[in-house]
């Protein structure tokens, strides 16, 4: 085992190449403390039973007689740490993180000694026979179920009665609720003859999935099992040089044995049937899965019949090609008829509604009502008719989901809502973009005089080694420890706190909104929409900004003015603040950065506030954590999960709570927050739902309200570290600025400035040079005995309203600014 300190973090190897004969272990059960999922407050006392390498828990040991268990681990795929002192251990299993603990020294000894048994006993009898090894399904055999889950249901819907597992809710009677364009659709769609050989080669497709998902589960519990125990063979493991078909943190590795692709048609509108209608993210990750299983064979000892299961996998595969590519080919000529089907009713209707519009227009002259008003409502209606067509659709789709979503059926309302929301709803920035040609003002580069686009893209990645890096780590925060430049984005945490003010126009809505309870509403909405732009961002991470960095933000196009300042090295601590005419915004915020193995958690401490001057009102509200997960291997992904309760801090009239839910990667209800307005009694006033990467609705479906939606991502996004538009335009430094801005901006740091501009050993080397001369300054101080006292901010990290007049007269080029860089 790796040697540590008592009090730090030591990680539990496991079974090692060439090990065998692990002898059955005894079972072990008894009380320890567990940590709550989130929002990571409070440990409660849970009863555990360690049976063959697989960990239950329980509140009492009846209920583990009765079956009632609140959850299992299988410890043989998980990493193990542990931190003597304080009697921790920490089970990292990708999908979720352990916390434990154990009062007495002798229990803790007892309990670390039996699961490393345990431990070495699963992975041994992985090693031994994969194929039983079916306790716990990898996140790609996951894949396959759910693809398949989701063409039974294409299939079921598109011929009903040629099909003996059809499910129940699928029958050849359309719903009353179809209008008669709709079940003319639909039943010339059942009576198609190209749509029968489509449901055929779907059915066909189903069985060939179902015999993958047994060979990827064989195949990847093997990696699994030999990728996590041992560091040394972790280490060699990780520094092959293999190929990347991906980029990024995307990338997957290729087997040479093994060169086929596993397309699925990318344009989702391309169907009739929307195959990811059971899990929003499934179409997105195909493209991840179209390189084979990673072959192991060169850096361990694997089961003799490995080669032929990935022979097995790849034959199996391209059949599934195959016959995926001749059904959408069938969809997609079935499409253009149905195209020509709903043409021709909507001919039909115009004229119905140029009639309407006519005596609309004849009522306006005698009645006098303003015609925007009328159109509003009428837009309003609308909507109202297209979410309700939506939920209508969706629910037969999730009445045959798998079980996974017995527990929410209330949560998996959210997917695709503002595809069927009107415009009136969308953001101020996407119908900008969508009113100019291109999304621009002045030309391809510029759009409302600020670039589109960053002057190179992100990269490559696929050389670092990141287990050297992390693997002595193990529960530390990361926050002190230097990581190479490329895993940087060319932002730090000064610009990702003003990135939270993307969606200013919430808070300009709600300072002209009189009811505080859809004041309250709105503001919500905002607190939701500053975690948005993190969705496509688990491949890098921001720069940590210098002890005294400034950053400074004037948008005239959402008319607020924001500047910020890095108040604290040790702890880091950051703090910003943004004036408009119509709210005051400012937060301070410690993040702490911890690596448990596998995932990331980023746990945030401070608040953020609102002021609403119109009103008085004081809006304050906490964050929660962020967990990047799959950190080592395979595609990572973000989520933000805990409670935000946000309070007006000059009125008790009403108190919003928001749950962030915790879920995993292929649930239905990854990314959904759901959360309520009460008033002072108590009583719900208002119900929200929706997604922190999507939009957030007021109201229960299907007559919900969308409060605000995200806007488009720009071209070749995934090239440019994620960005969204509003982020390029950060960073950027226009020649007029040089001479306002203070010399610590962080837009003159050289090592950022680099990385942008794609010179990645020039920023590595600028990086070192400049937490050099850090290290340098800081023991400076502390050998003169001199605190740091912030420039911009006072105690309690609030502005002392000297930035605007100090860049006014005499202007930051005429003072003294530290030399940071």
């Amino acid at each position: 085992n790796t040697k540590s300190e008592p009090d730090s973090w030591e990680i539990i190897e496991g079974l090692k190449i060439g090990q065998t004969n692990v002898q059955r272990p005894d079972k072990h059960e008894g009380f320890m403390l567990k940590r709550r999922k989130w929002p990571l407050k409070g440990w409660h006392k849970r009863f555990f039973v360690l049976d063959n390498g697989i960990l239950k828990y329980s509140k009492s040991p009846i209920d583990i007689q009765k079956g009632k268990l609140h959850g299992s681990i299988d410890v043989g795929l998980s990493v193990m740490s542990i931190k003597k002192r304080a009697r921790r251990i920490d089970l990292d299993t990708e999908e979720h993180i352990y916390h434990l603990k154990v009062k007495s020294q002798d229990v803790f000894d007892a309990w670390v000694s039996k699961l490393r048994h345990h431990r070495l006993y699963r992975q041994n009898e992985i090693v031994r026979s994969p194929r039983d090894a079916t306790a716990h399904q990898p996140l790609s055999v996951a894949l396959c179920l759910s693809l398949s889950l989701s063409l039974s249901l294409c299939v079921s819907q598109t011929k009903p009665s040629s099909l003996p597992w059809q499910p129940a809710v699928c029958s050849s009677s359309l719903p009353p609720s179809y209008s008669n364009g709709q079940s003319k659709v639909a039943a010339w769609l059942q009576e198609s003859e190209e749509m029968d050989k489509c449901a055929e080669e779907l059915a066909h497709c189903q069985s060939s999935l179902m015999e993958l998902s047994r060979l990827l589960q064989s195949l990847e519990v093997l990696q699994r099992t030999q990728s996590a125990p041992n560091f040394t063979d972790m280490q060699v493991y990780l520094s092959k040089k293999d190929k990347r078909v991906s980029r990024r943190w995307r990338t997957k590795s290729v087997s040479k044995d093994a060169k086929m692709q596993l397309q699925v048609p990318h344009s989702a509108s391309m169907s009739p049937v929307r195959l990811h209608a059971s899990n929003p993210n499934l179409c997105a990750e195909l493209a991840d899965y179209q390189t084979p299983v990673p072959r192991l064979t060169d850096t361990i000892e694997c089961p003799a019949d490995y080669i032929k299961l990935q022979e097995d996998f790849c034959a199996i595969a391209q059949k599934v090609h195959a016959l995926l590519k001749s059904a959408f080919n069938t969809v997609a000529i079935e499409k253009e008829k149905i195209k020509q089907v709903l043409s021709d009713q909507e001919q039909a209707g115009q004229s119905a509604q140029v009639i309407t519009l006519r005596k609309s227009l004849s009522q306006q002259i005698h009645v006098g009502i303003p015609l925007t008003q009328q159109a509003s409502n009428e837009s309003r209606l609308s909507m109202s008719e297209s979410v309700s067509e939506f939920f209508d659709a969706q629910e037969v789709l999730l009445s045959a989901s798998s079980s996974e979503n017995e527990a929410s059926d209330d949560e998996s309302y959210v997917s695709d809502v503002s595809d069927n929301i009107s415009e009136d709803n969308a953001s101020v920035t996407d119908i900008v973009s969508r009113q100019m040609p291109n999304g621009d003002l002045t030309g391809g580069t510029f759009r409302n005089g600020r670039r589109t686009c960053l002057p190179a893209p992100s990269p490559d990645t696929t050389n670092i080694n990141l287990w050297n890096i992390l693997r002595n780590n193990i529960g530390k925060d990361l926050s002190k420890v230097s990581m190479p430049v490329e895993l940087n984005e060319p932002l730090n945490t000064l610009q990702h706190m003003c990135e939270e003010l993307e969606y200013t126009e919430l808070l300009d809505k709600a300072a002209d909104t009189n009811d505080p309870f859809e004041r309250m509403v709105i503001v919500a909405a905002f607190a939701v929409s500053g975690y948005s732009s993190t969705y496509y961002r688990a491949g890098s991470k921001p720069f940590n900004p210098l002890l005294g960095e400034t950053y400074e933000c004037i948008r005239e196009d959402k008319g607020f003015c924001f500047f910020s300042e890095q108040v604290s090295h040790h702890p880091p601590i950051s703090a910003c603040h943004c004036e408009s005419k119509n709210f005051t915004f400012w937060q301070d915020v410690r993040w702490k950065n911890k690596f448990w193995g596998k995932s990331m958690e980023i746990l945030p401490v401070g608040t953020v506030n609102v002021m609403l001057p119109r009103y008085g009102d004081h809006y304050e509200w906490n964050k929660v954590t962020t967990c990047v997960h799959n950190i080592l291997s395979g595609r990572r992904w973000i989520e933000h999960y805990g409670e935000v309760t946000i309070r007006n801090t000059k009125s008790s009239a009403c108190i919003c709570k928001l749950t962030f839910i915790k879920g995993n990667y292929w649930s239905s209800n990854v990314n959904e927050v759901q959360g309520f307005v009460m008033d002072q009694e108590g009583k719900v006033v208002h119900r929200l739902f929706g997604k922190w990467h999507e939009g957030l609705y007021c109201g229960i479906p299907p007559s919900a309200k969308c409060i605000w939606r995200t806007g488009s991502m720009p071209t070749d996004y995934e090239l440019y570290y994620g960005f969204t538009r509003f982020a390029i335009e950060l960073n950027e430094l226009c020649p007029e600025m040089k001479s306002l801005l203070p010399l610590t901006d962080a837009r003159f740091r050289p090592d950022q400035r680099c990385l942008e501009e794609g010179n990645v050993e020039m920023a590595a080397a600028e990086k070192q040079r400049i937490e050099d001369l850090q290290r340098g300054r800081r023991k400076w101080l502390e050998e003169n005995n001199i605190k740091h006292h912030p420039r911009f901010f006072k105690e309690r990290w609030v502005s002392n309203n000297t930035y605007w007049e100090l860049r006014k007269e005499p202007g930051f080029s005429k003072l003294e600014n530290l030399q940071l860089w």
